[in-house]
């Protein structure tokens, strides 16, 4: 996405064809149920062909991982540059912008999720980087608001995870045919994560408790 989309709005996935490839099969079969030659199948190359893209199908996992939790960020860094800067309206934007990408991005979510373990440990390390700078936005904004007395939770960093466990775990469940609809899922789970950090539901974006 670019850095003037709006971080709400979500339209098809801009992914190459072998990449596509790789989410719809490490999604349905797993990293290690995978091989080469069904991605080249599934994404219409030749083996041969495949390989001039990626030495391996480990580059094709890291590249796969690498795109998805970038846009994550962009989405992230969005929410909170256009939102008000006050602790409660940067914590309801982020986590709502987090409640979406695991909603609308929830195949890659998963995949993400599961197939972290299938990273060679310098991939890894590269991953796990860009996933903890995730998290650290949130942490930001749950000790910003302790520190102005909106939010009362005595346990900011547990409760920065523990929304985050929130969040994710959305993508193992959602479905755009479900019982809930995009906004009562999100005004559901906004008020869950409120409360974790200890927001009264009359606590007005900007007002201290």
């Amino acid at each position: 996405m670019s850095a003037e989309s709006d971080w709400r709005e979500y339209g098809p996935l801009e992914f190459s064809r072998i990449l596509e490839a790789a989410l719809q099969a490490f999604y349905e079969h797993g990293y290690h149920g995978t091989t080469t030659r069904d991605l080249a199948r599934r994404s219409g190359f030749s083996v041969p062909g495949v390989y001039h893209y990626y030495p391996s199908k480990q580059d094709i996992l890291v590249d796969l991982m690498m795109v998805i939790i970038e846009e994550l960020l962009v989405r992230s860094r969005q929410a909170l540059a256009t939102s008000a800067a006050d602790p409660r309206s940067q914590f309801d934007a982020l986590v709502e912008s987090l409640l979406r990408f695991h909603m609308y991005r929830r195949t890659g979510a998963m995949v993400s999720t599961a197939e972290l373990r299938s990273l060679e440990p310098g991939n890894r390390e590269r991953y796990v980087a860009k996933r903890d700078e995730q998290q650290r936005m949130l942490d930001k904004v749950i000790l910003d608001g302790v520190r102005d007395g909106i939010f009362a939770t005595p346990f900011p960093k547990d409760a920065s995870r523990a929304i985050a466990s929130l969040c994710v775990g959305v993508a193992s469940w959602y479905r755009p045919d479900g019982s809930l609809s995009v906004d009562a899922l999100l005004d559901r789970y906004l008020t869950i994560a409120r409360s974790i950090v200890g927001i009264t539901e009359e606590t007005e974006p900007g007002q201290p408790r």
